[in-house]
């Protein structure tokens, strides 16, 4: 069995602002550094063999504050980033709604069927980003490594791992540095954790809101 802690990154300035990001490369905010210290410290006990993450900054450096408490170094893995929201990204969700509504509206209501303008689908993220995920179990037999993504594309992660269909991944939550947790066996994967992100709440000053 190989356990997989996932992990969503830090908060951005986009996050707080109510951006759609996706592939747009934007940096973790002051207190996103905070909540990446604060996940690394509670991940600083697990025994972990290796650690993965998005190529986008945020990502990144999320995982990179977590791998120091280990010693280890982050591998970059394009195949995890975010969805890409096209001509969404830098926009905020009434800007998209004037835009487009009724694909606004499908994003949540068949999420499965919809493709963002000029961006991807939920099934294309699903594929590249559990197709890459099964290789690093592959890589690490009986071992815990830890993932460092998105919202989305951990929510694509999850439902492939509880065998739902797509049209429900926005029923999954997924807070900045919320931590899930995933068993995978030889033929079959076992949802241990979701969206946990207690660790936020140990100081006042970086609480997830």
């Amino acid at each position: 069995m190989t356990r997989v802690i996932l992990v969503r990154h830090g908060q951005t300035v986009w996050n707080l602002e109510m951006k759609y990001q996706g592939h747009a490369d934007i940096a973790l905010s002051e207190k996103g550094l905070q909540q990446a210290e604060l996940v690394a410290k509670r991940l600083a006990n697990e025994k972990i063999s290796a650690i993965y993450a998005s190529d986008l900054n945020r990502a990144y450096k999320t995982a990179e504050i977590i791998a120091a408490k280990h010693q280890l170094s982050v591998t970059a893995i394009p195949e995890l980033r975010e969805i890409s929201f096209g001509e969404w990204e830098g926009l905020n969700y009434t800007g998209i709604t004037n835009g487009w509504p009724k694909i606004m509206d499908d994003l949540f209501t068949h999420a499965e069927t919809v493709r963002i303008p000029g961006g991807e689908t939920f099934p294309e993220v699903k594929e590249r980003a559990t197709k890459a995920l099964q290789k690093l179990v592959g890589q690490h037999p009986d071992e815990t490594i830890a993932v460092v993504s998105h919202g989305g594309t951990i929510r694509t992660i999850l439902c492939a791992a509880l065998n739902i269909p797509l049209n429900y991944v926005w029923n999954i939550k997924q807070d900045n540095t919320a931590v899930n947790i995933v068993q995978y066996y030889d033929k079959r994967s076992i949802v241990e954790l979701v969206n946990d992100s207690h660790h936020l709440n140990l100081t006042g000053s970086a609480q997830n809101k």
